[in-house]
């Protein structure tokens, strides 16, 4: 028996190597650690799914240059400034092209009188109260008058001839605005008057006359008159205008004869004489002959009713035909309307209707097929999720590095508690010696 010990033993083997050994192979086992709620977390980030060619491609395109449809990320109807910008644009682009048009400063201005009016209501296309009156500034030779319209067929807002816009006696202020009849030449060494535009026209005591000079030959003289100008069915009321040329009234300088549309007095049924702005003996009503340098512009075009809020505000309202304030509630209430739908229909479908759309289209397609891969991960994860285990197990496993022996044999235990089957361990070269040992002595 002893020699068979012997010959199975080694003399210089330390008996105490075989623990050494035994707590290193342990040492080196991996332990069953809980897998906390980040490292899952991790774990599913490196998981990455599937791409195709193309979204490869997409990936590693360089840097600064463009793949595909461009994308929109940020849309300028979305900010709280864009309604406001929008009309503060809307308001600098028509100013700049009522200027563009005009050629004037200011390019509009409002009507404060009824001087215009063809009557006492409000008539479209006439020039009323409280309308907007574009003036654009154009050459004198273009200005045309109401006789030399009459002849050509020209008129403009009702009646023949051009409206001008003029600062009265050259002065400055308000304009007025009334209609150019006639141009008169004034020859300072004869101290007389010209009327060029009356060539041409019917004159004298005959039916159709236009015009007459009474005292001169024919009465149909247009040079070199110093009495009586009398001008016959004059503006939309066809009332007769007797003008004295020799009245200081006239300024003694040339210049156009005006008078508003709606200037005439009645004296009977079916009598009525007009009003010029150059009537009167000595002092004139409005203003002397408007010289071409007085002339602001000449009305082309106008929008209607507006001006009326000016007339509100400066306490004139009263001034406005009631029909105006009427057209104007109902303009402003469909351009609030029509504002109300614009906008609305923008937010419906976009400004960059194709592009958004497609683009929002796309990130919820994105989103749902994320989230049903994360559920799919979920489940696969779990599937693989290792067993669960107590507080006291994690609190050991804290101090796992110094006492291994104590956190394996709690290993084992709960294993057993749960119903886990205890792991079958190698025996160590030490247990096999003493059972080979125990085999000898048998």
């Amino acid at each position: 028996m002893a020699r068979g010990h012997g010959s199975r033993g080694d003399p210089d083997e330390d008996p105490d190597s075989d623990d050494v050994e035994e707590e290193e192979r342990k040492s080196r086992r991996p332990s069953r650690r809980h897998v906390t709620q980040h490292e899952r977390h991790r774990r599913r980030e490196s998981v990455r799914r599937w791409r195709s060619g193309e979204e490869d491609e997409e990936e590693e395109a360089p840097v600064g240059k463009t793949t595909g449809r461009p994308r929109v990320f940020w849309r300028a109807r979305d900010s709280l400034y864009f309604e406001p910008l929008v009309a503060l644009a809307i308001v600098v682009v028509l100013l700049v092209g009522l200027y563009a048009y005009t050629q004037n400063w200011p390019p509009v201005y409002v009507v404060q009188s009824s001087s215009m009016q063809h009557g006492s209501s409000d008539v479209l296309g006439i020039i009323n109260t409280g309308d907007l009156v574009l003036a654009q500034k154009v050459p004198n030779g273009t200005i045309v008058p109401y006789v030399v319209g009459m002849g050509e067929g020209y008129s403009t807002y009702g009646e023949y001839g051009d409206v001008l816009l003029y600062q009265p006696n050259g002065g400055s202020g308000t304009p007025i605005i009334h209609r150019a009849i006639l141009f008169l030449v004034w020859n300072p060494a004869s101290r007389s008057y010209s009327a060029p535009d009356l060539e041409g026209l019917p004159c004298g005591n005959s039916s159709r006359a236009v015009y007459a000079t009474p005292g001169t030959p024919g009465e149909c003289r247009t040079t070199d008159l110093t009495g009586t100008l009398d001008l016959y069915r004059i503006g939309w009321m066809s009332v007769n205008v007797s003008l004295n040329l020799a009245a200081p009234a006239l300024g003694e300088h040339s210049g156009f004869l005006t008078m508003g549309d709606n200037n005439y007095v009645c004296t009977g049924p079916g009598i009525c004489i007009g009003e010029p702005d150059q009537g009167g003996a000595t002092v004139p009503v409005i203003s002397t002959l408007v010289e071409p340098g007085w002339v602001v512009g000449v009305a082309r075009g106008m929008i209607p009713w507006f001006g009326a809020l000016k007339l509100l505000l400066a306490g004139q309202a009263g001034l406005v035909p009631s029909q105006s304030w009427q057209f104007l509630g109902l303009t402003i209430a469909g351009i609030i309307l029509l504002a109300v739908g614009i906008h609305y229909a923008l937010r419906v479908e976009g400004i960059e209707t194709p592009l958004r759309k497609e683009e929002e289209e796309e990130e919820r397609e994105s989103e749902e097929e994320d989230d049903e891969e994360e559920t799919e991960r979920r489940g696969w994860l779990r599937s693989l999720r290792p067993w669960h285990r107590s507080d006291d197990e994690e609190d050991e496993d804290d101090d796992e590095p110094a006492r291994s022996k104590s956190s394996s044999r709690t290993t084992d235990s709960s294993s057993a508690r749960r119903g886990r089957p205890r792991p079958r361990v190698k025996p160590s070269r030490k247990e096999r010696r003493s059972r080979a040992d125990k085999d000898d002595d048998l």
